[in-house]
């Protein structure tokens, strides 16, 4: 990769930066000028500007540099950026990207790496109890690096890590990125909330439409854009109004029934983004548990239909028609229901009109019953558009490079076409590889009726410029119709297991169809990727209607002749399992020239920066449009002079992918021009400098303005200690206990969440944990443990602080974790009984974490100080460790009924005897050895009394 040299700084070395942009510069230099937060547009190259700022520090050496917040692909992309910039450099003083994960990294070989310095990747919780425990001093760090801004809240672990860091080191660097603008108009002055939480105090910011950035982007080299409007057809045009009806109709309901809410963003333009469910379901979350059935059924209705939409822009006539026919099966009303129960808009002409418009893209006629179900069937087979057009893209592409040849172009002459996911992918790969297969072999896989269509194909030049896709259309509508009788017959036990998905009170696994969700994710069999026509059935009788991966095998070996799939089964019979399977391959196979290779590959965000620069391709076809790729591929041509790019950016006319990509367009401009608004008006947000202020004292005022305004509680000669298990730093709640101004001691405990005196034991549970471990008994054994090594055990039980403090809106984890419908009622009975088993267990019901950190703040008073070794001792004496163990819980109840079972003695009869049966049949000697000899007496007295009359021995 060409890259001009630069300085970093006139205090640094020189150091080679691949920066060759005017507006990367500027942030270049403003950032190692001092702390601020980047706020940049999508696609302008973050990560590039990551990477350069962190290589300038590793030339730089004995430097400790922390990055947080990267996710696994990031660390990739960085990772391998700062290697390739090292070798460039040649700078000794480059160590790379280093990654710490306690999976493959002691406490030990952490210590070492942190000792020795570098560039770190650290995840938030690893830092989190690293800088709890002292094992990394913050005071040591030279700077540190926050990627996803937006995410950062008063309570999230990066703005904990940013306190303690800010608390231990005043004079380390500060840096924060983001390229998602709109999380920073959300809420009451969002960006002026995130900067006081990342202790920041100078927001950057640079949208497209920034001098700098159209300077660079709109020069000499700017990139050749030919923009594509393709008309939909009359049936999608159809369709697309349809459903458009439906989810208006869908709308207005929903704000009949929910007067009281805000409801200025519920509007057609915002239900076809996917946040739109987000949203709503944020502001019913309180109410939830008063919401009725309907406004519930309405908000998973409105999910499906955006989901419907979008398949009709991506998936092909016949595997749309296939998914509708899942969803009108799994929405039919059982035997004996009313139709109050079922979906609105099913009942809507527009539903008629939806489901029909889709049958008729694919056949005319009707499906009859018999030995050849497709008798009186007209196919019609109705192709994407967009397919004729990639195919002229292609021929002209073709034409171009052979009659325009650019000898000093560095581009390589490859074509890249990219598409929106993965099945998209699949789908144009099928579309390409039989676009120009004949006609002659495929009149046996069709019945007499495919003559009619055949006879269209006849003329080979009509047949391309129509794109030449009625091969693997003809093969679909075969595979469609052999899965169309095949659940036909098994629709009632389809119907058992998925009806009540969208109504909301499905089982486990049930709701996979009627949501809309199956053939999304199973896209390889709906998208062209293979054979519909092989069916699996489950144990019970009904099947996978979108498929598998087994059916998907079958299916590829059934598409064969049978020539080739018996020539296939003779030579893998034949093969010799000792020989190399690489020997002669050069025989077969060669390296395609580079300007001979179409790479079809789906949007990656910023992994397509690498993308470009590793292919280098001389045409890029954008199958589905990307405001974001758009501006890569303007960096990528703006980055290099002698590479040139021509963009065929391809959308159809008139339809909601055309009204998504400017409504996102518009959505981002608007974020930033409320974030340069909202910049121009927090001058006085920040009078003081960064060296004055008290994180601990702003942390208070920021999440809680009920502690008396903000102020602390009286200063005592010993901080108020808490010990916390380490699993439990991925909650807020420790981070809301050291913002109270307690000392929080990350341990690995056995029993127990958080120690807060010598006598009280708290385990915490979450709702959707606490009903898991009622389901696998866990809690009985954690409650068990509390009582034999605590005065005072606790289970507090906490809710969200978005959701309602009730048990209600609960019931909706029953189709994720498996138990009945009646999750509230349910739960409570499981909680008396837990009361029954532990008579002096004590139950702390919290509405939040903010809550939480109250409770335990006046648990503590004038109560001692806990010790952290005594702690994680506790529960680890030799032979009594059952962490990580689940016992059954009959057999135990069953054992503390007899007498001289103690706690204490059941634990260890648990231990050491496989079932009730081994206990009962244990000599004295034996058990007195494990129990004492008083308690052994009383369990062999209650086992060997004889429970029988002598007049009814025999009897």
């Amino acid at each position: 990769m060409p890259a001009p040299e630069d300085e970093a700084a006139s205090s640094e070395p020189l150091v080679r930066l691949s920066l060759p942009l005017e507006y990367q510069q500027e942030i270049f230099h403003s950032l190692r000028a001092e702390d601020a937060l980047v706020v940049l547009a999508r696609g302008l190259g973050l990560l590039r500007l990551v990477t350069n700022l962190l290589h300038s520090y590793d030339a730089a050496g004995n430097n400790l540099i922390l990055l947080v917040g990267a996710d696994e692909r990031e660390n990739g992309w960085i990772g391998e950026a700062l290697a390739e910039q090292a070798a460039v450099s040649g700078s000794p003083k480059c160590r790379g990207l280093k990654l710490v994960n306690t999976d493959l990294m002691s406490v030990g070989t952490r210590e070492k790496l942190y000792a020795g310095g570098g560039i770190f990747s650290i995840t938030s919780r690893i830092l989190i109890v690293d800088f709890l425990s002292g094992l990394l001093d913050a005071a040591t760090v030279t700077g540190m690096l926050v990627l996803h801004a937006e995410r950062i809240g008063a309570t999230s672990q990066e703005a904990f890590i940013v306190r303690m860091f800010r608390q231990k080191n005043k004079n380390g660097f500060l840096k924060a990125f983001s390229d998602q603008p709109e999380p920073f108009t959300m809420g009451y002055q969002p960006l002026t909330s995130i900067l006081r939480n990342l202790f920041l105090r100078k927001p950057i910011l640079y949208p497209r439409f920034h001098v700098s950035v159209a300077q660079s982007l709109e020069g000499k080299r700017k990139a050749e854009v030919i923009e594509l409007e393709v008309p939909m057809t009359n049936a999608m045009r159809a369709i697309q109004n349809a459903i458009l009806e439906c989810v208006e109709v869908s709308i207005s309901e929903l704000k009949k029934g929910n007067l009281g809410l805000e409801m200025e963003d519920w509007t057609l333009d915002s239900a076809l983004h996917r946040s739109f469910d987000t949203i709503v379901r944020r502001q019913l979350d309180p109410v939830w548990h008063r919401t009725s059935f309907r406004t519930k059924q309405i908000v998973r209705d409105l999910s499906l239909l955006r989901t419907i939409l979008h398949s009709l822009l991506t998936f092909d006539a016949v595997s749309f028609n296939k998914y509708l026919d899942t969803v009108l099966a799994a929405s039919s009303p059982p035997p004996g229901s009313t139709r109050q129960s079922q979906s609105p808009w099913l009942f809507l002409d527009a539903a008629h009109t939806l489901f029909d418009s889709a049958k008729r893209r694919v056949y005319t006629g009707k499906i009859t019953e018999g030995a050849d179900s497709s008798d009186g069937l007209h196919p019609v087979l109705e192709e994407m558009p967009k397919w004729s057009l990639l195919a002229e893209i292609l021929e002209e592409i073709e034409q171009d490079m052979y009659f325009n040849p650019t000898a000093q172009d560095e581009s390589n002459g490859s074509i890249l076409i990219m598409c929106g996911d993965q099945g998209t992918c699949r789908q144009l790969r099928e579309v390409l590889q039989t676009m120009h297969i004949g006609r002659e072999g495929d009149s046996t896989e069709m019945n007499g009726d495919d003559a009619a269509a055949e006879a269209e194909d006849d003329n080979p030049i009509e047949a391309r410029k129509a794109g030449n896709a009625s091969f693997m259309m003809k093969r679909k509508l075969r595979d469609y119709l052999q899965w169309k009788r095949d659940f036909a017959r098994v629709s009632s036990n389809l119907f058992a297991e998925n009806q009540k998905a969208i109504s909301g009170t499905s089982s486990h696994g049930s709701n996979q169809s009627s949501r809309g969700r199956a053939p999304p994710n199973k896209r390889r069999r709906m998208r062209g990727g293979g054979n519909l026509s092989s069916v699996q059935r489950t144990a019970r009788g009904s099947i996978h209607v979108a498929g598998d991966k087994d059916a998907h095998v079958q299916a590829l070996m059934h598409e064969l002749a049978p020539d080739e799939t018996s020539d296939i089964t003779a030579a893998a019979s034949k093969l010799d399992l000792g020989a190399d399977p690489l020997d002669n391959m050069e025989d077969y196979y060669e390296l395609y020239p580079m300007q001979d290779v179409v790479l079809v590959h789906p949007y990656d965000g910023d992994t397509d920066d690498h993308l470009l620069d590793e292919i280098k391709p001389r045409y890029v076809i954008m199958y589905e449009p990307d405001a974001a790729f758009i501006r890569r591929v303007e960096t990528y041509r703006s980055s290099h002079r002698n590479r040139q790019v021509r963009v065929y950016f391809m959308y159809y006319g008139g339809s909601v992918e055309e009204q998504r990509y400017l409504s996102s367009v518009r959505r981002e401009k608007d974020a930033f021009t409320k974030l340069i608004r909202e910049r121009g008006n927090m001058a006085l947000t920040f009078g003081q400098e960064a060296a004055n202020l008290d994180p601990q004292e702003s942390f208070l005022r920021t999440v809680n303005t009920r502690i008396a305004g903000g102020g602390r509680l009286a200063a005592t000669a010993e901080p108020p200690r808490v010990v916390v298990d380490v699993r439990e730093f991925r909650s807020s709640l420790p981070s809301l206990l050291h913002g109270r101004n307690m000392v929080v001691v990350p341990c690995q405990l056995t029993v127990g969440d958080y120690i807060l005196t010598p006598q009280i034991c708290i385990e915490r549970k979450s709702i959707k944990d606490l009903i898991s471990s009622f389901n696998d008994g866990r809690l009985y054994n954690q409650a068990e443990s509390m009582f034999q090594h605590y005065a005072s055990p606790m289970l507090l039980i906490e809710f969200d602080a978005q959701k309602a403090f009730t048990l209600e809106p609960f019931a909706d984890l029953s189709s994720t974790l498996g138990t009945s419908s009646f999750v509230g009622s349910d739960l409570q009975s499981k909680l008396v009984i837990l009361c029954l088993a532990f008579p002096k267990l004590r139950i702390i019901w919290s509405s939040s974490p903010y809550q939480t950190a109250e409770i335990f703040e006046e648990l503590k008073k004038t109560q001692e100080e806990p010790d952290p070794i005594k702690a994680v001792s506790i529960g680890l004496v030799a032979g009594e460790d059952t962490e990580g163990r689940t016992f059954s819980q009959t057999p135990q109840e069953m054992l503390r009924a007899v007498p001289g079972v103690t706690g204490k003695a059941l634990q260890r009869l648990t231990l050491e005897y496989e079932n009730v049966m081994a206990v009962a049949n244990a000599e004295g000697d034996e058990l007195a050895g494990f129990v004492g000899g008083e308690k052994s007496r009383m369990i062999r007295g209650f086992f060997d009394r004889s429970v029988w009359d002598d007049g009814d021995v025999g009897g």
